[in-house]
């Protein structure tokens, strides 16, 4: 047959079983299950869960099988199997396609990136670095060393890295990758001697294994997944040691690192072989219906260093071709799907077009992208409900539940994105990239609370990250997946800031604007650039680069400055004193000249609050919609309210206005010293009590801080003892801006009330125990009668009134008024709700408080 007619047939065929793919969804990867339910089945007695979840594995043909289906069995032997199929592997992939496509941007080093104090991701890479570095390598690699039949000091590691975890040591592969990320974005040396001391400490239990295995669980492991038994992924935690492999070889310049994980792959190609030898390639793929995390992808990026074909051959083999073939024939339909099963192979797919140049696998990257964007996203750029992707534009029947985005998806959309950018220099995908990093990543950290992070981030009404089924997990007995990817995320926030376009002249994309210094080796300037924070009083996102070129080159470059979809026709753009003419919205601003240190380029960026419709095209839900302020999704305090009436305003501004940055010095607390601990004045169910002083970010803390409203708007505040004596006031509830504090008579509790009234104002005066650090608050219309505590924890706060002088009357009714417990994050709104009005921050400030994501908006 001729080489063309070869192509041909090849293509014929190839077309063929792919529409066979878009006809049987078979491919289902049961029994993956959620990774939730495959931990409580390892924990639970219940016996009879195994045989019921075994009974689903099935898988549809794939392209290779249906080759292997044509095998002319008549004239070859059954042993000729594998070969008539890698026969099919290599016309397809090295006849056809062997041309690796040029022109993409080249990511830069983090080596080179160096993030700027004051921002919430030099903050978040700050937490992450602390927590890899409480971490002990000897609790690390505690179940390896057992494998290996080494002496384990120490002991292991909880949660999901526990002993008797099937799952266990995929942290370790991601704290791997991590660590070398982090230790190149901040050059921390303590860092460094951590993660090479957990290189050796591996590679002396790949030796002592001695076959190329390195893992924390025995390889009888794998046999239970060749014969399509029972076990909890194995080959996703061998992907993540891999991937942190790769990573201390290319990022952290290990040269140990790149023996090992070769060492592993010969290993696993040897195991893969025999698979398809001894039983069939049907087999090996139907084995895949166990998660196998991202091996196509890191087996792509092994040959691309070694040029070795076997780990070309291995990588295609780990191809999930049942889903692959979905969207390469373009179907949307990826309904019961686990998500985070399926988007490392997209990535992998990438990869294969990266490595191949096979534009099939450019296609099947791109249309994934497409369909999760238009059907199966969040307002946060975030997928899945309870792992799983459902039904496409029905998003709205994911928000009866507290699992909704899982943060492994975040971290593996933002690779699908950042190489669809690559490939294409369209702002479109440097947007979304922005849009899941702002909102997805950062708002899986507990604030600064180092080691603490979230599974899901629920999206529904009235939510809290602390109140979901995982809830916030723990340093040393969580271990989850999403705890893997997310130290990876914090460890390479510098990674996507900045992208350089090789050729004669030095080109570079700025893509995210972050504060960070980039030393541009390639154009031969370091860049300094600045954001000034955004907030709600200001409409406009400020960036400033500053430049110190490193030698003169004699030569000009050119800087690609993106303008995000986000911002208007107002933007401008400021070169020295030269105003310069700033193209639409999702477009690249171009700026060529030879940089000088005596140059400074601005950008101003209106920045305006925006709402986006809930992916789900049932016209009962239309209403439902996310609001945005420029690229930060907005919640709202409040636990069951989500109605907003609009009404035919056009103009957003109408019905959402900005908190002036003056308020946050009118926040106070207001606690006492009871005999056994502090308590502090509490908003309970629109009730007031004393409550023992709460940790910060919980939810106690935000109802137990209050705007001081003096009655005077033209006085200023301050301090908050002296400055406000003799001062009428109103307490305001942090979180119901407008309601106020107020009494009902003598002995009745204090309550929350929409009404403003004589009742709702108080007069400060000293306190009346005398002393020169406290306050009491007297009643405007009841004179002499003052808010008091019995100062017991949970006490009903009321109004009292003094009939004579007794010591405990006047402990009773003074107060110290301190800073608040919760502070205004500097973009922060308020809402009308058809209630009562809320306060609207960014996704990313929130720790424990409830909130609401998508509101009815009318």
């Amino acid at each position: 047959m001729s080489n063309r007619r070869m192509k041909v047939f090849l293509f014929g065929l190839v077309s063929l079983v792919l529409c066979g793919y878009g006809l049987s969804k078979e491919c289902t990867n049961i029994p993956t299950q959620s990774h939730t339910l495959r931990y409580e089945l390892l924990k639970s007695k219940n016996e009879t869960w195994k045989p019921e979840l075994i009974s689903h594995y099935h898988l549809t043909p794939s392209d290779d099988s249906a080759w292997e289906d044509m095998l002319p069995r008549r004239f070859l032997r059954e042993e000729h199997q594998h070969e008539w199929s890698m026969m099919y592997r290599k016309i397809k992939n090295l006849g056809v396609f062997n041309n690796t496509p040029q022109g993409f941007l080249k990511q830069v080093s983090l080596h080179d990136v160096r993030l700027q104090e004051g921002s919430i991701h030099a903050q978040a890479q700050k937490t992450n670095l602390e927590y890899l570095l409480m971490l002990d390598v000897d609790r690390l690699i505690w179940s390896f060393r057992k494998t290996a039949g080494l002496p384990t000091p120490s002991t292991p590691y909880g949660g999901w890295e526990g002993a008797d975890i099937e799952l266990r040591g995929h942290f370790v592969g991601h704290y791997l990758s991590a660590s070398a990320l982090m230790w190149a974005s901040t050059g921390n040396s303590n860092l460094q001697e951590k993660m090479s001391a957990l290189v050796a400490g591996l590679s002396a239990c790949q030796e002592k294994i001695g076959t190329g295995y390195l893992s924390a669980f025995p390889s009888e492991f794998f046999d239970r997944f060749e014969a399509v038994k029972p076990v909890w992924a194995p080959y996703y935690t061998i992907h993540k040691i891999f991937a942190g492999l790769l990573d201390q070889h290319a990022v952290a310049g290990n040269p140990q690192a790149l023996k090992m994980v070769t060492w592993m792959a010969d290993y696993f190609y040897n195991r893969v072989q025999n698979v398809i030898t001894q039983f069939s390639i049907h087999r090996h793929y139907e084995s895949q219906n166990e998660e196998t995390g991202g091996m196509n992808d890191v087996l792509y990026r092994l040959y691309s260093l070694t040029g070795d074909p076997k780990h070309l051959e291995l990588a295609h083999l780990f191809d999930k071709p049942c889903f692959l073939g979905l969207l390469a024939v373009q179907a949307n339909d990826i309904g019961n799907f686990h998500a985070n099963t399926h988007i490392p192979i997209v990535v992998g797919a990438q990869m294969r077009y990266e490595v191949t140049g096979d534009p099939l696998y450019k296609e099947i990257g791109t249309f994934f992208m497409d369909i999760i964007n238009s059907s199966h996203s969040y307002a946060t750029g975030g997928t899945s409900v309870s792992e799983f992707w459902k039904n496409p534009k029905r998003i709205a029947d994911s928000l009866n539940t507290t699992e909704n985005e899982e943060s492994c998806t975040t971290y593996n959309m933002l690779k699908v994105s950042r190489h669809l950018f690559r490939w294409t220099k369209e702002a479109s995908y440097a947007d979304y990239y922005e849009r899941a990093l702002t909102n997805g990543v950062l708002s899986i950290q507990r604030g600064t609370d180092p080691g603490v992070m979230i599974y899901m981030l629920p999206l529904g009404l009235g939510v809290s990250k602390g109140k979901t089924y995982h809830s916030w997990g723990t340093p040393f007995d969580s271990f989850w997946c999403c705890y893997g990817t997310g130290i990876e995320s914090f460890s390479k926030l510098g990674d996507s800031i900045y992208f350089e376009e090789e050729g004669n002249n030095p080109n570079l994309y700025i893509i995210q604007y972050i504060s960070s210094t980039f030393n541009w080796q390639f154009g031969k300037l370091i860049l300094n650039q600045t954001v000034d924070p955004a907030s709600s009083w200001d409409p406009y996102l400020r960036v400033t680069f500053t430049f110190s070129p490193m030698e003169n080159t004699g030569t000009s470059s050119t800087l690609n400055f993106r303008v995000p979809s986000w911002t208007t026709n107002g933007a401008t753009g400021t070169l020295n004193a030269e105003t310069l003419s700033v193209p639409a919205p999702g477009n690249f601003l171009s700026v060529t000249r030879q940089w000088s240190a005596d140059d400074k380029f601005s950008l101003q960026l209106p920045i305006n609050l925006t709402t986006e419709a809930i992916k789900d095209d049932r016209s009962e839900f239309a209403s439902l919609q996310a609001i945005l302020y420029g690229p930060y999704l907005l919640a709202g305090h409040t636990k069951s309210d989500w109605d907003i009436e609009a009404g035919t305003n056009t103009n957003i501004s109408e019905w959402i206005t900005p908190i002036p940055a003056s308020y946050n010095s009118q926040l106070i607390s207001i606690s006492q010293n009871s005999p056994e601990s502090t308590l502090v004045l509490t908003n309970t169910n629109d009730s007031l009590t004393m409550q023992n002083v709460p940790q910060p970010g919980t939810v106690l803390a935000l109802q137990a801080t209050f705007r001081l409203r003096l009655e005077k708007s033209s006085t200023k505040l301050s301090s908050f003892t002296n400055a406000v004596v003799g001062e009428s006031v109103m307490l305001e509830p942090f979180d119901l801006p407008g309601m106020n504090v107020i009494h009902q008579g003598e002995d009745k509790p204090l309550v929350i009330s929409s009404e403003v009234e004589p009742s709702s104002v108080f007069l400060v005066v000293l306190g009346l125990d005398g002393s020169n650090e406290t306050i009491s608050l007297e009643s405007q219309s009841d004179r002499g009668c003052y808010v008091y505590s019995d100062m017991s924890s949970g006490a009903i706060v009321k109004l009292s009134c003094k009939s004579h002088s007794d010591d405990t009357f006047n402990k009773a009714t003074s107060f110290v008024a301190g800073e608040g417990l919760r502070q205004y994050n500097p973009i922060t709104f308020v809402a009308r709700g058809t209630k009562r009005q809320f306060l609207l921050e960014p996704l990313f400030n929130f720790r424990d408080e409830q909130y609401t994501v998508y509101f009815n908006i009318h």
